[in-house]
């Protein structure tokens, strides 16, 4: 459905937090709130938030299309391959070592293609939240007043352009940072997944490696990764989108 064609009720209006799942409810959002957080916690928020904190610019990619070459070189770019080659990937365990002042194209199916869509979609500001800077994000968009739609990636059926799975850890991830957000104004959506992280909050470490995607992971051998992931306000760093670059809002 066009987002011109939606009811207010499914935009949440009236809520100052909102929260909503995958491209859908992002152009439900995006053109209502003054601030888009997109949140994919397995792996791109993750992955953005380690390269971002130690000092790189990573600009979001849709996916592999075989446009991303190109893209990379006219922006003067190194080209994050898949996961599990050689050098810069979307495996946060790739980016441990990145060096501060590199610029990296980050293709992903879902949170890539969602800050991209936000932007597109209308959102003047876009975030990059993910369960290690949950508590900075939240802190940052509590100091503007203004309002917000947290918006979860979830991954895919069938590959990289299937049906969204709604998936636990950006549940967790999203509630993360609506639970930072001191104040009323909270969609029942967004106290929902608020109520899911507090639940969680204090077992994230044995939680993220048993939910389906952790599972995933750590059988293709990227345990690292979970273990990144599931560390609850590690960071400070708020990613935003400008133009096409993200950058520490604080930096």
């Amino acid at each position: 459905m066009s987002p011109a064609r939606l009811r207010a009720e499914h935009r949440q209006a009236g809520f100052r937090v909102r929260f909503d799942w995958g491209p859908n409810g992002l152009r439900a959002l995006a053109s209502m709130v003054e601030i888009v957080v997109v949140v994919d916690v397995l792996s791109f928020s993750t992955s953005v938030d380690i390269a971002v904190g130690r000092g790189a610019v990573v600009l979001p990619y849709r996916w592999h299309n075989g446009t991303e070459a190109s893209f990379a070189a006219e922006r003067d770019a190194l080209l994050a391959r898949r996961r599990g080659e050689d050098g810069f990937t979307l495996s946060p365990s790739s980016l441990e070592a990145i060096p501060a002042g590199s610029r990296l194209v980050l293709p992903s199916p879902n949170g890539s293609a969602l800050s991209f869509g936000a932007r597109e979609a209308g959102a003047e500001r876009v975030v990059v939240a993910s369960l290690r800077n949950a508590g900075a994000v939240g802190r940052f968009v509590a100091r503007t007043g203004d309002t917000v739609g947290v918006v979860a990636s979830g991954e895919r059926w069938r590959g990289d352009t299937g049906p969204i799975r709604p998936a636990v850890e950006d549940l967790l991830g999203a509630g993360a940072v609506i639970a930072a957000i001191p104040g009323d104004g909270r969609s029942p959506e967004a106290a929902a997944a608020a109520a899911a992280f507090d639940e969680a909050r204090r077992s994230l470490a044995a939680r993220l490696p048993q939910t389906a995607s952790g599972r995933e992971l750590i059988t293709g051998g990227f345990a690292r990764d979970v273990t990144l992931a599931a560390e609850h306000d590690r960071s400070r760093v708020v990613p935003v989108l400008l133009g096409d670059e993200i950058v520490d809002a604080l930096g």
